[in-house]
């Protein structure tokens, strides 16, 4: 009866365990830079939490109903000068799986619950025939904890796998366009998060004169230091047309020794 109770609360342990390695590891956001502090800001959150409060939260961000979203960017809380990403995990389910799935993990919290702290009142264990009952319980209870914990082995799979997929495609140079310059794998792209434009915007920081830099000056800036950022990448023929189609920048003429020169600032 000791060594099945023993082996109990070794695998509820073990189960506590590894949901809090995937609640700690599952979603993650900011600047790809601070990943790690963000996981280990992640880890020191779940630490203390009890068992039903891990439940309570992994109902709450990675089971969950289809359809449903969280913003882990929010604009408000994402810097303008540095790449940031979001990557998360999790497994969507249909209305009446994901309540059996919520009702199997709280009676196994229940049961851990009872183990820990009433299982001594519940048989007596100095007779062979409370000693008998209470292994038959603790069998039974085994059964429900395994299954439960190979759920949960399962899921804990799935994390691993995406992250593995997710690391070789940053390898890639799909990956490298969509972080480093804005376009999707589909070859979209949004003007005010592109590569291009980024780089635009510090050659102007760097050349503007009351506001205002020559736009000849800030494309010759651009390309000794950016030469893989081309109006081709994203769809133009010319830097004028980049400036226009983007509209982050306004774009005027003035007139110089050789003609009119093109002039532009960022838009306020």
């Amino acid at each position: 009866m000791q060594r099945w109770l023993g082996r109990c609360l070794l695998r509820l342990q073990q189960y506590e365990r590894l949901l809090k390695w995937l609640l700690a590891h599952h979603e993650v956001a900011g600047p790809t830079e601070d990943w790690e502090v963000v996981r280990e800001r992640n880890r020191e959150r779940v630490a203390g939490q009890t068992l039903g409060a891990l439940a309570n939260d992994m109902f709450e961000t990675f089971l969950v109903d289809k359809g449903f979203e969280r913003d882990l960017l929010p604009a408000a809380k994402k810097p303008s000068d540095r790449v940031s990403m979001a990557f998360a995990v999790r497994m969507a389910l249909e209305p009446d799986d994901l309540e059996r799935t919520r009702a199997a993990v709280k009676e196994m919290v229940i049961l851990r619950n009872d183990l820990v702290h009433h299982f001594i009142d519940r048989f007596e264990l100095w007779t062979e025939e409370g000693c008998g009952a209470a292994l038959r319980h603790l069998e039974a209870s085994y059964e429900i904890i395994e299954a439960r914990y190979a759920d949960l082995k399962s899921c804990a799979d799935h994390l691993r796998a995406a992250a593995r997929e997710m690391a070789a495609f940053a390898q890639t140079d799909a990956f490298r366009d969509f972080m480093v310059d804005g376009i999707a794998p589909d070859g979209s792209f949004e003007w005010p998060n592109c590569g291009i434009v980024r780089v635009l915007r510090e050659a102007w920081h760097a050349l503007s004169q009351d506001g205002w830099a020559p736009l000849p000056a800030v494309v010759a800036w651009t390309e000794a230091r950016y030469p893989e950022q081309t109006p081709a990448k994203y769809g133009c023929r010319t830097w004028p047309q980049v400036v226009k189609e983007s509209r982050q920048f306004e774009l005027r003429y003035r007139e110089g020794e050789g003609g009119r020169v093109e002039w532009v600032r960022e838009r306020g």
